[in-house]
């Protein structure tokens, strides 16, 4: 609002969806908007915006497309914090996973909150992989994942988009203006993720959703290469290219 009172153009980035109550607040007066969903278009004014996707580590764009194996590896992350539903639904589903003879292998972070308790109960579990608190290297645990469990913020899909994995995504329902909704609303549209939500995700329905996307013959496969329309290689390039060309004038 200071930049707006004092006529220095406003360039923003707006990587959800729908738009947070400030760039909402602001959108008709903005120079330029930097966006990452077609839909997001329609909160600023025509001609002022751009589909320039979110900056994402070059790693994520160099992850080679993964071949099937005779085993699922399943990532579930819940962010650096971990998430509580989906630690719990992770932890429901091991009993139907061997129940069935599910050949999976689970790597999962919890968070630190969640964490010794979900490894304890792992290690009885005797199902194939590891529970860890965090990952520091997330472009090498997306690289050998053939589907993500996550929760759908700006980065996370953005990071799933530029890797090619295709994903069941979980909103954080309480997300201010229920923005992960709607991104993941927006990749679901575009094949690239299924939708579940928080109130409806337990062991049975993750095991039901891994079960019926890893068996459809090449729905993995069709699902990831229809993640990475949502990429943007070069966004951060782009976005400095605005930002040069707004400040000229």
């Amino acid at each position: 609002m200071a930049a707006l009172l004092a006529r220095i153009p406003v360039v923003v980035m707006e990587p959800n969806a729908v738009p947070g109550f400030t760039n909402r607040a602001i959108g008709r007066f903005v120079a330029r908007a930097l966006l990452s969903f077609p839909e997001t278009e329609r909160y600023f004014p025509a001609g002022r915006t751009e589909i320039t996707g979110l900056p994402v580590r070059e790693e994520f764009f160099r992850i080679p497309q993964k071949p099937r194996g005779d085993v699922v590896n399943l990532l579930i992350t819940g962010g650096s914090q971990g998430s509580r539903t989906l630690n719990e639904a992770a932890r429901q589903s091991w009993k139907l996973f061997r129940e069935a003879g599910f050949p999976v292998r689970i790597v999962h972070q919890t968070g630190a909150a969640g964490f010794e308790e979900t490894r304890d109960e792992f290690a009885k579990s005797s199902i194939e992989g590891e529970v860890v608190p965090f990952i520091s290297d997330m472009p090498a645990a997306f690289a050998v994942a053939d589907l993500v469990i996550c929760r759908s913020g700006a980065g996370t899909v953005s990071e799933l988009a530029a890797s090619r994995r295709p994903s069941v995504l979980v909103p954080f329902p309480f997300a201010a203006d229920d923005h992960q909704t709607r991104n993941a609303e927006a990749m679901q549209r575009g094949g690239a993720a299924r939708l579940v939500r928080d109130a409806e995700m337990n062991g049975e329905k993750l095991f039901a959703v891994v079960e019926e996307l890893t068996t459809a013959s090449g729905e993995l496969e069709r699902m990831g290469e229809a993640a990475r329309q949502f990429a943007k290689p070069g966004a951060a390039e782009r976005a400095a290219d605005v930002l040069e060309q707004v400040g000229k004038y």
